[in-house]
């Protein structure tokens, strides 16, 4: 039998975080975004209480929270008074990719039900590192067909999920893989990385993106935040000010960008859209409207309390390409490198530190392939549930203890499995669960 192990959690770099007096500020900034804000009693005024029907998916992207936000990957400070997250945009959707997309109460054959594939890997306490994955489609994502035909089938039939859709069908997709590092506790980079699974060459435009929430549309506020270019020399940065946060400053860049400008627009709703009112703009909706309809009048090119860094990647078959984005105090050293290895190495060490600190947790000692596994599941997610989220990886690993009651998908890349069960974390012995296609993780409420 292996030797038992001794390291205390105190003695990981996450450890010491977590028992000292900084770390309510390490947590300052975390995953406090919503998955979904839109259909919620939140943000439900309507005279008889219909959440879904006052505030629906297709009013999202045009219409401002009063009470939160959303989006993908989403990251914050603890009032949400500052919100990133990721845009997609394939060049085949309707929309432009922020939010998840999900069937209401009465849409879905079973209820409401998120149909997204998207999965928490990694995170420590103090959030100085996160890992998430998400898969984006190449062809137009089947919003209307999941709709559809959930509504035609009755409850005692199977749901109809987004992997039967086929749009996923021969590799055709993108693994977006997003991590958030902390330098310090307010100093993070955000790196994205866009893997094309397919045989083929695919186009994909990316927009880190960084917002205000709005809370000036409901009552009075002395000074409107505010997202405001400047240009020093031809290196551009985005000033944000907002009354209580220091000052910060944002860039953004990518080795393998083929294009990259930022855009601005207001998070505030489109009237004109919604209401048929008029309104000075630009909305909240500005980035989509560009984008999808190259509408130049729906953005600002130097000002908003919303920023986004579009790069427009052509990636090759089975290529690869990464996008940072970095925001820290303006009192911090201005050290943004020309190239991205300082950077990329710094995310490197906050992954290995969170390892670190799960491997401590564990009695026995482990490696190699079980040593992600057991770092998954300190962070919230089953062992089990860990070794089947690998897209792209061999059917052998995929199929690894996969329960039969999985949904499993052969690819020509590998095997997408998703669970619909839950299971026990064999390090901490919490039930954890997934559901069709979510892997949820336990965030800390330490404070």
């Amino acid at each position: 039998m292996p030797a038992t192990r001794t390291v205390n959690q105190i003695d990981t770099i996450e450890g010491s975080r977590l028992h000292s007096d900084a770390c309510p500020r390490w947590q300052r900034w975390g995953p406090y975004l919503s998955e979904r804000q839109w259909g919620t009693v939140r943000e439900d005024y309507s005279e008889s209480g219909t959440a879904w029907d006052y505030f629906p998916h297709e009013h999202a992207r045009s219409r401002a929270y009063r009470w939160g936000e959303d989006g993908i990957a989403g990251f914050g400070d603890t009032s949400l008074g500052w919100c990133v997250s990721l845009a997609l945009w394939n060049g085949a959707d309707p929309i432009i990719k922020e939010r998840l997309f999900g069937l209401t109460n009465q849409e879905g054959n079973h209820g409401e039900d998120v149909k997204e594939l998207y999965f928490y890997l990694d995170g420590t306490p103090t959030h100085s590192y996160m890992r998430m994955l998400y898969k984006y489609p190449q062809a137009a994502f089947p919003y209307a067909d999941l709709v559809e035909e959930n509504a035609r089938r009755g409850g005692d039939m199977p749901e109809y999920e987004v992997l039967d859709t086929g749009v996923f069908d021969d590799g055709r997709y993108f693994d977006v893989q997003v991590e958030y590092a902390k330098h310090t506790a307010d100093d993070i980079v955000m790196r994205v990385t866009v893997e094309n699974r397919a045989d083929h060459a695919a186009a994909l435009d990316v927009l880190p993106q960084i917002w205000a929430r709005n809370t000036w549309s409901w009552k009075p506020t002395p000074i409107k935040p505010s997202l405001k270019l400047h240009d020093a020399n031809g290196a551009q940065s985005v000033r944000a000010e907002q009354v209580g946060h220091e000052p910060m400053v944002i860039t953004s860049w990518s080795p393998d960008a083929d294009t990259f400008e930022w855009l601005f627009c207001e998070n505030e709703t489109n009237v004109k859209r919604l209401f048929n009112m008029d309104g000075a703009g630009p909305f909240k909706d500005g980035f989509n409207d560009y984008l999808v309809h190259g509408d130049e009048t729906a953005i600002r090119r130097d000002t908003g309390t919303r920023a986004a860094a579009r790069m427009h990647l052509e990636l090759a078959a089975r290529g690869r390409s990464v996008v940072y984005l970095r925001w820290r105090p303006e009192s911090a050293p201005d050290d943004t490198p020309s190239t991205p290895m300082p950077c990329s190495s710094g995310v490197s060490r906050k992954r290995t530190s969170s390892m670190a600190r799960c491997n401590a947790k564990s009695p026995m000692p482990i490696s190699g392939w079980c040593n992600v596994r057991r770092s998954r599941a300190c962070c919230g997610r089953s062992s089990i549930t860990s070794s089947m989220s690998r897209v792209g990886s061999t059917a052998i690993r995929c199929n690894r203890r996969r329960p039969s009651s999985a949904v499993t998908v052969e690819t020509r890349t590998g095997v997408i499995c998703v669970m619909r069960t839950s299971c026990r974390c064999r390090t901490s012995g919490n039930i954890r669960g997934t559901h069709r296609g979510t892997s949820r993780f336990m965030r800390s409420r330490l404070r």
